[in-house]
């Protein structure tokens, strides 16, 4: 069977994010900037909830010389890079020291230049440092004038200190179905993960997380030599955004966050998200197919389309079906159509697919995103040090087999045994994200991989933000899409003037002109639990 894997924002919006390497660094002579020592008291000193000295911004030994080198890319010629040295612990600073790769194209119009925007593309475990090459584009005039775009390979990813742990493949393939009679093996598996990254990276492995990585992206602004990050998150992008507002709120800048992650869910609790939402997803598709029988001929009633999917479903667990070169059985089905029914036309699509493969004909094959080791590894430090997981690997057990009858699509994935069992205790207390920074949040009502609830509970969060809802916007990432020109509009114009709508907003969908299909980005078939 194909694995199932974690797949970031990357693998899942429109082609301008896809993820490509950054090319290797030419043998241009460097230049050299000297940015200065870190302005400004620590902010840790500031009195918002759940700030501690451990977020203080990095002493002006952060801010030493940058050496900037040719990293071109296809989409960005001119893209320098450089390698910035971090500690490891930031509550011990003179201690072990990691490599932070950033990259940098400088702002179009000097004279217009106002800062730093810097981009995380999610994950946890996406590389950026090519993204600000693929993002321009996107971008309007007065955003490419006005601010340097910086991208970063967060610690443990990419070139920044990669994270690899050595793991077979069946290893690398962590988030499973759950079966009482491979729950040992399963457990197993989980056990083994853990236990090879702690061999390889011992007590230095816990310190691969959201508050340490958004204490990164503080020491890329001191090293910048600028008292303000700007910043575009998307998806798991966002929760690190919201955690370096609540570090360092006096040194947040304009913040745009698009797909929000509930910071009271993370983790455990955001993934059992994607059971539940994804019934609602599947019940409003089976509706839409309905409504289109004479189309995809998959059913003229709800449980039709419902019956036709499941039992292609129970098909292919009695005997797996063919697409293209590679065999499904049911519970590979589940999980790969999970993102696709929150848009429904690529699930009618899909199931086309899937009745034909069923019924022996000849289907070619479904888009597959394969993940190296890296982004699994990086994903899941991350996903385990943010918080302690239950240790009792019973427990996961009793909760897949109710999650599962609950919630049939998706709910015994989501509630199933992790490496996070068998991860150290967390280096500090989970954040808790509750402040006034003012930020623009954009979110999709149909989002697959951060479904409404999280968008509303980042919103919450954030008490000085605002929302962008897009009604009836369906898929994952607002902006990247360009579904939705209000909502791309109030995030244009907060970056180039700073303003915020006086309250939340509710956007629509742009209509689609006749004779034309409606544009969406391509989705993996296999992204059980992406971000």
């Amino acid at each position: 069977m194909a694995p199932l894997l974690v797949v970031s924002v990357l693998a899942t919006l429109a082609p301008a994010l896809a993820t490509a390497p950054a090319a290797a660094a030419s043998t241009t002579a460097p230049d050299a900037t000297a940015p200065g020592a870190a302005p400004g008291a620590p902010a840790a000193n500031t009195t918002a909830p759940g700030t501690t000295t451990a977020g203080a911004a990095p002493d002006s030994t952060a801010a030493r010389q940058l050496v900037w080198r040719d990293c071109p890319t296809e989409g960005a010629p001119e893209l320098r890079c450089a390698t910035l040295k971090v500690p490891l612990d930031y509550r011990n600073p003179g201690g072990r020291k990691i490599d932070i790769e950033i990259s940098r194209l400088r702002a179009a119009d000097p004279g217009q230049r106002r800062g730093i925007l810097a981009f995380n593309p999610g994950g946890p475990g996406g590389p950026g440092l090519d993204l600000p090459g693929r993002i321009r584009p996107l971008l309007p005039a007065g955003v490419v004038n006005a601010y340097d775009l910086i991208g970063f390979d967060p610690r443990g990813v990419g070139k920044s200190t990669p994270l690899r742990c050595g793991l077979a493949p069946e290893e690398i393939a962590v988030e499973r179905p759950y079966n009482k009679a491979t729950f040992a093996r399963d457990t197993a598996l989980s056990r083994s993960f853990a236990e090879k990254c702690r061999a390889k990276y011992g007590d230095g492995l816990k310190h691969f997380n959201t508050r340490n990585t958004a204490r990164d992206m503080d020491a890329i602004r001191a090293a910048l030599g600028e008292r303000k990050l700007n910043y575009f998150g998307i998806s798991y992008g966002t929760y690190l955004g919201a955690v370096y507002t609540q570090l360092f709120p006096e040194r947040s800048g304009r913040i745009v966050l698009d797909s929000g992650v509930d910071p009271a869910r993370v983790w455990q609790e955001d993934f059992r998200l994607w059971a539940t939402e994804a019934e609602k997803a599947f019940d409003r598709w089976a509706e839409w197919a309905a409504a289109r029988n004479e189309r995809y001929g998959l059913g003229a009633t709800p449980k039709a389309v419902s019956r036709t999917f499941w039992k292609i479903v129970a098909q292919a667990d009695r005997k797996p079906i063919k697409l293209g070169d590679r065999l499904y059985d049911g519970a590979t089905i589940r999980a790969g159509m999970r993102p696709a029914f929150f848009t429904g036309s690529l699930a009618s699509e899909w199931a086309v697919h899937l009745k034909e493969a069923a019924a022996g004909k000849p289907v070619p094959a479904l888009p597959v995103y394969d993940f190296d080791e890296n982004f699994v590894v990086s994903m899941w430090a991350v996903t385990c040090g943010d918080e302690n997981w239950p240790r009792d690997p019973k427990a996961y057990a009793r909760q897949a087999a109710r999650d599962k009858a609950r919630y049939p699509l998706y709910g015994d994935y989501v509630s199933h045994i992790t490496p996070c069992a068998f991860w150290d205790d967390i280096a500090e207390p989970t954040t808790a994200v509750d402040n006034k920074v003012g930020a623009l949040i954009l979110h999709n009502e149909w989002d697959s991989q951060t479904p409404l609830p999280d968008g509303i509970g980042l919103r919450e969060a954030m008490k000085g933000a605002r929302l962008a809802l897009v009604e009836g916007g369906e898929g994952h990432g607002v902006y990247p899409a360009r579904a939705s020109s209000c909502a791309i509009a109030l995030a244009d114009t907060y970056l180039v003037t700073g303003k915020l709508p006086a309250r939340d907003v509710r956007c629509a969908t742009d209509p689609v002109p006749a004779g034309q299909q409606k544009q969406r980005a391509e989705v993996p078939f296999l992204t059980p639990g992406a971000r």
